[in-house]
Parts: structure tokens; sequence; C-alpha cells
């Protein structure tokens, strides 16, 4: 007994003897790492995390780098954690996000607060992006510029959730912010959660649900587990950290019984238009008012310069990042390559192995730091000219232009014709037509560019030749040269339907003469949205043909009726082998990812490829 608990005491001392990250002194005589409360001009408190420079000199003055964020700025260390550490069984690098750790060693201070209504901050939230989280943004970088250490100019940056306020920090006014980056973000909200007015449920859902038990601060909740599994995660994790003030956690626990939020899945189910208000109690805020785009007066005011990254393959986020640099004045650098969400997997879908991605995550956070040198480090910018570095997959380089689509690119037609095949020529017979019953078990995969949205996980389809069997599908013949594909391919389709509303699944593919069919690209449509508008009266340029998604102009189908419906595919670079075959193939669903339309039933397309009434998929190319 008395070994024992000489063994357990002995254990206690070398665990409260350990030093974490962050608990070390600078040559400045400040500690690495430190939290604490600010309160905004409301008197919520915000909990920022700052974390300096290991060398930071007495006197030194950097650039301060802010992310906020809604998914808990950092975590507690629990017991069982700090046991692994004591015991070398756990590295304590790895306690330290590699980003933050990546920017302290190029010397730029990085704070990170938590959103009011989240992690360990008060206040609540009754819409994601509200205007008071981000007069909260402008208010920490106006706090974090008059430090001792600061040299009075602050770059945001941040990933997903992050990259949004790190670009919507610009609309604050605060005129300290010089720089920002928003990475793997969603310059249109709703066209994430709504990609071309279809409701992506199945990630929604589970989004809302882990926001929910992270607002709580409920750590089982968030990671789905219960019993045995809760209270190992407990030991590891207890919750999200507190401030350096309130070990106690009392302050806290204060805080996060006060949290009120509106359930987003809820919320935007109510949202159905691009008019329509998220839910009763935001009054009558719209997903325009949380958007990058919307606040583009704001934006582009600020003139800050924006580095941009997304990745190919992470849902949609480079349709907004194009649209974007075509609409907006502010200086940019986008950075487009074969990635997933946060850049961690190498998604090109002709690649070997996935890992690692490309460029390395070292590269990223080098040329990330390096346009923060160019922009906050010095009194005088540098100034550049705004480009897009995009990487075309399948060839394995990258290119650089200033306009989008590129250059030297020609425009063809690829013809739905008989026999289900794709051709450059125009039909020119009248009343051919393909039916289709749509197969609502239809699925695009459990590894897809929208699944890396939670949690940025790599990007995996399988082979597509069994699973085009359940859809409608058109194929060239083999090509008779290396054929590269860049932008956004538009389909026009000739159709009629049995039901009033539906949703369009259209999957662009290469099949290899060996007969494996690889995902490239998709588009999605909803067919009540099939009105185009005027682009002048929208508030970004889009990447095809455009639409409003606006209540007033959605066209019900009238069964039997022949409806003409245009819309683009996500923007994509891509290099195609001789030899290799086009296909595009149609789906009315995609199940456990997408709301299905209509809810309940059986729906049948007839799909016109005839003279007057024709259906082609057009491409911007390039033979090789």
């Amino acid at each position: 007994m008395c070994t024992a608990l000489g063994g357990v005491a002995f254990l206690a001392i070398v665990v409260a003897a350990t030093r974490l990250p962050g608990s070390e002194m600078t040559p400045s005589g400040n500690r690495r790492s430190t939290s604490l409360y600010l309160k905004m001009r409301d008197g919520v408190e915000i909990a920022v995390t700052i974390s300096l420079p290991p060398g930071l000199k007495p006197g030194e003055r950097v650039p301060v780098l802010m992310r906020t964020t809604r998914y808990w700025r950092t975590q507690q260390i629990g017991w069982g954690l700090r046991v692994m550490v004591a015991l070398h069984q756990f590295n304590p690098s790895n306690l330290v996000d590699s980003q933050t750790a990546y920017f302290n060693d190029r010397r730029f201070a990085v704070i990170v607060a938590d959103a009011r209504g989240s992690g360990a901050s008060g206040g609540r939230r009754i819409v994601e992006y509200s205007r008071a989280e981000i007069a909260d943004m402008g208010e920490v970088a106006g706090w974090a510029a008059q430090q001792p250490w600061s040299n009075g100019r602050v770059g945001t940056f941040g990933v997903s959730y992050d990259g949004n306020t790190a670009e919507l920090a610009a609309a604050s006014g605060q005129k300290v912010i010089q720089a920002v980056m928003p990475l793997y973000d969603d310059f249109d909200s709703q066209a994430l959660i709504e990609p071309g007015g279809v409701v992506l449920r199945g990630i929604l859902e589970r989004w809302s649900s882990l926001v929910t038990a992270l607002d709580k601060d409920d750590v089982c909740g968030a990671d789905e587990v219960k019993g045995w599994d809760c209270w190992k995660d407990r030991q590891v994790n207890p919750g999200v950290e507190r401030v350096d003030a309130d070990q106690s956690g009392i302050h806290l626990a204060q805080l996060v019984r006060e949290h009120y939020n509106v359930n987003v899945a809820d919320a935007v189910g109510k949202a159905v238009f691009r008019d329509d208000p998220l839910t009763p109690e935001t009054g009558g805020i719209r997903f325009v008012d949380i958007s990058p785009y919307g606040m583009r007066r704001q934006i582009e005011g600020s003139n800050v310069p924006m580095m941009v990254w997304c990745g190919w393959l992470d849902a949609n986020s480079c349709q907004g990042a194009l649209g974007r640099y075509r609409t907006f004045s502010n200086p940019q650098l986008v950075v487009i390559g074969p990635l997933s969400h946060g850049g961690g997997f190498n998604a090109d879908p002709f690649a070997a192995k996935h890992l690692p991605p490309v460029p390395t995550e070292e590269e990223q956070f080098k040329r990330e730091a390096d346009f923060f040198e160019w922009t906050l480090r010095d009194g005088t910018p540098t100034k550049f000219e705004s480009c897009i570095q995009y990487y075309t997959m399948g060839e394995g380089k990258w290119h650089t232009t200033t306009v989008w689509p590129p250059e030297g690119l020609a425009n063809e037609r690829l013809y739905f014709a008989e026999n289900k095949t794709l051709t450059s020529s125009a039909p020119t017979t009248r009343g051919a037509a393909d039916s289709y019953t749509v197969d609502f078990t239809a699925s695009s995969g459990a590894q897809t560019r929208w699944h890396t949205q939670l949690g940025g996980g790599d990007v995996v389809y399988p082979d597509r030749a069994v699973e085009d069997k359940k859809l409608l599908t058109y194929t060239s013949a083999p090509l008779e040269t290396d054929v590269e594909i860049t932008g956004s391919p538009v389909l026009t389709l000739e159709m009629s339907s049995t039901t009033s509303d539906g949703a369009i699944h259209a999957y662009l593919e290469d099949v290899a003469p060996t007969g494996r069919v690889t995902y490239l690209d998709e588009g999605i449509f909803r067919v009540i949205d099939r009105k185009e508008a005027d682009p002048r009266k929208l508030l970004y340029e889009p990447l095809g043909p455009p639409h409003s998604f606006l209540r007033g102009d959605a066209r019900p189908m009238i069964a039997g009726e022949v409806a003409m419906i245009r819309f683009a595919m996500l923007p994509t670079s891509l290099l195609l082998r001789k030899g290799h075959a086009i296909r595009i193939a149609l789906a009315g669903a995609d199940a456990n990812l997408f709301q299905r339309y209509p809810a309940t039933g059986i729906s049948t397309w007839t799909v016109y490829r005839e003279t007057v009434r024709s259906s082609f998929l057009e491409l911007s190319v390039k033979n090789r």
C-alpha cells in the first residue's frame, strides 16, 4: 500500500513539474503564451490567447496575426495527457497548433480569440458571423496593435470558418488590419450549404450538432462518445481552455451557461431561397448579410491585400475564390492546389498516393508567412499584381494567370448523342431523347469533396464504373491527344420531368482504357431555380449561367413540358490523357449527403438530344 501511494505521489510531483509548451519566458520577459479576457463595447468578454515568438527581445515590436474561431481557440490539457507528456509517451510539441508555431518562429505574434457565444467567450450567437462578431474582431485587433510587443500592424488568417472571419475582419473598419488571409473559406456561405439550391443536408446536420456541443463545452458530445469513451476523452481534454485568471473554471462555467445559440440546421432549413431570412430570431438576417460577398463595399473600401487559398476538391470553395477575384478590387494572390479542406491532403484524382499535400504543409506555411512579411513587417508594404497560381491535376504542374478563365483555351461542345455517347457534332434528327427514372440510392461515396469540410480529411472517390450503372451517362470516343480542361464546365439540358421539383447531380468523369471511371468534377442544380438572371443585378460575377435563386424567380416544372436548364459545374483544371474518354453522368440524388427532391415518390426524366432541343456539355479546352 505504501509503495503504491508513494508511486502515485511521485507521479503527481513529476506531472506538476513537467513544463508544457508556452510556459517558458522570452528574452523580453514575457511568457510565451498567455490567455485573458478582453471586454467589448457592450461588456461581453472575449477569451484571447496570445503566443509570442520564442526569441522576442526586450523592446522588440513584431506584426500580429489574428485568428477568430468558434471551434475553441485551444483545449484544456487534462491530467491523462499531462501524465503521458511527463512519461515521454507524448511529444509536447504536438500540443501547439503547427501553423501558430511556424508563424511564431518567423517572428510574428499570434492571437487567437473565441468568437462571442462560443468557446470560453461570453455573449450569445443569434447567427454565425453577426455584425457584433465582426465588431469584436476590430476591437481585438485594435487592442493587439497597442501592445508593447506589437508594431501596430495586424493581419488576419484562418481556415474554413476562421477563414471567413479573417476576411470579414476587413469589414470592421479597423485601420490596423492591413492584410487578410482567407484559407479554404466560403465567400458565399449559402453556396456551400445549398450549392445550386440543393441543401447539403448530411454535412449541415453533423456540423450543427458539433458546434452545439462545443458551445456547451461538451467534449464528449463534440466527439460523439459516451460512457467509458467519454471518461477517457475527458482525461485527455476536459474542455475549452480557461483563461489564466480563471483556473478554477467558475467564471467559464457561468459564461457557458449564458450561451444561447440558434440551431444552425434548423435556421438554414427556413432559408430555401436567397431572399429568405435564416430564422425569425435573427430579425430578417439573410445569408447575404453574413457572407463576405455581401460586405463588398466595406471590404473593398479597406483595400487590404488578400492571400486566398483553396483546393480544387474542397467542396466549392474555389468557386467563391474565383468569384471574389473577378469581382473585388482588393489586391489578391489566389493559390489553387489539388488540396482537401485545410490543405492536408493531395486530392488530385490521378495521384497514386494522396500524401503529402502539394504544396507540403511547411511550404504552405512558408508562403503564407512570406505574404505577411511583405504586407506587415515594414512601414511600406510590398506592392504586387493580383494573380492566380493554379495547379493542373493529372499534369502535376503549376501555372499563373491574371485573368480567369486563363487565356489560350478554346470552347468545345460535346453533344448528347445516340447510344449514350458524347460527340462534337450537333444532332440532326428530330424526336431523339433518353428516359431516366431517378435512382434515389445513388451516391458519390463517403470521402467526397463535401465530407472533407468536416475535419479536413482526404478526398477519395471510388471507381465510379459500378455506381454509373444507376445513372444516365454519355461517353465520348477515346481522346486522340492529351487534353487540358480548365475553367467551369457548363451543362445545358433540354428535359422534362414527371415531378415539379428535382435536383440534378452531374459528374464529369474520366474513363480509362481499362474501364476504370475516375471522378473529376461535379455540378449540382435544383431545377426550379433554372430561370436565368441579369448578371449585372447579382452581387458578384458568376462563373457560368447567372441564376438569382430568389423565391420569386422559382419555376416549378410542369409534367411533360420541356424546359431548358443551364448551369455551371465547379471550376477545375485537369489534364486528360490520350486514349481516355470523357463522360458526363447524370443523377437525381446523392443519398445521405444532399436533400432529396422531391421528398417522396418516383421521378422520371426525358432528356432530349435532337436538332431543335439539344443537350450538351461545354468545356474550355486546350489540346496538348
